[in-house]
């Protein structure tokens, strides 16, 4: 691949969740998903098969994307990893479906419990979301503390904690890991500044990681391509004006309740006889508006 001057270039976010599954999910680029869930699970993994490469499907609403990259590693393990760019305050509950789609899909019907594969789900995330102090957290399904009324003498020195270890849910923050500022000495650092695209962090990585070194190559020939770029910014606006709906539709929606849980206050004063004149002070309605709520209450 020739070298690319990145002088004056603007690079494209590798922090993007389009982004990040164009460089990692492409044919031809499976070393450097195998090289970065190497550095995220800490384990050798001799082959990776991605399930999902496709990037954009067309919509009624415009283009969009299937943004989450899905694998297969060692021929025993199925893995979804994908970023999360803005906090919508459900990663608990988004793990929990995709982590229960990730097992159900493996099995048709017929098929016995002894083909699941382990599943691990991968979150990359822009922003902080647990209180823990780690910027890499990783979950199993662990067993409660033993309460003593439900204790057993079984004369075990040594009590299993994991329930099952074919399901791990790893939960990466990347602000934490930005205040830690490590340096560039583990895979994971290397692999972690380049998302972040700080400049000398990520040619500290290039010099000790040929795999970065290779990924930053495909992102710069990517960000100079027309057709990519018009794509990631006709993703960028898909996104911005889904957003924007959902924060109005929410909005909206939190005003109408509050409206309605107002009404119904004052429903209830008048049925109890409150004088409009008390209830004007409590709701700051004027006269006219509480005679109307009445009116329309059948209970004038």
């Amino acid at each position: 691949m020739s070298k690319i001057n990145t002088q004056k270039l603007n690079r494209l976010p590798l922090s993007n969740d389009y982004v990040f599954k164009r460089v990692f999910a492409k044919e031809g680029n499976e070393g450097l998903l195998k090289d970065l869930l190497e550095s995220i699970l800490d384990i050798d993994i001799n082959r990776v098969i991605i399930q999902n490469p496709e990037l954009i499907r067309e919509t009624k609403e415009g283009k969009t994307g299937v943004l989450d990259i899905k694998a297969e590693i060692n021929e025993n393990t199925v893995i979804d990893i994908e970023i999360q760019v803005e906090n919508e305050y459900n990663i608990s509950e988004r793990s929990t479906v995709y982590m229960g789609k990730l097992i159900s899909n493996q099995l048709n019907k017929g098929d016995t419990y002894s083909k699941l594969k382990k599943s691990i789900l991968i979150n990359i995330l822009n922003f902080n979301y647990f209180k823990r102090n780690s910027y890499h957290s990783i979950a199993h399904m662990k067993f409660e503390k033993t309460k003593e009324q439900k204790y057993v003498d079984m004369g075990y020195e040594k009590e299993d904690e994991i329930a099952t270890k074919d399901v791990e849910v790893h939960y990466i923050e990347i602000p934490k890991f930005i205040k830690k500022n490590p340096g560039t000495n583990t895979k994971i650092e290397q692999w972690l500044w380049t998302i972040v695209g700080k400049e000398e962090k990520v040619k500290m990585a290039e010099s000790k990681n040929k795999e970065v070194k290779k990924a930053v190559e495909v992102l710069d020939e990517m960000s100079m391509s027309k057709e990519e770029r018009e794509r990631y910014e006709a993703i960028q606006k898909y996104e911005f004006n889904y957003n924007t709906g959902v924060r109005n539709a929410r909005e909206i929606g939190i005003q109408e309740g509050e409206k309605r849980k107002q009404v119904e206050i004052i429903i209830e004063m008048l049925k109890n006889n409150i004088d409009i004149e008390q209830i004007k002070k409590i709701t700051k309605l004027t006269k006219e508006e509480i005679l109307k709520i009445s009116k329309n209450s059948f209970l004038s």
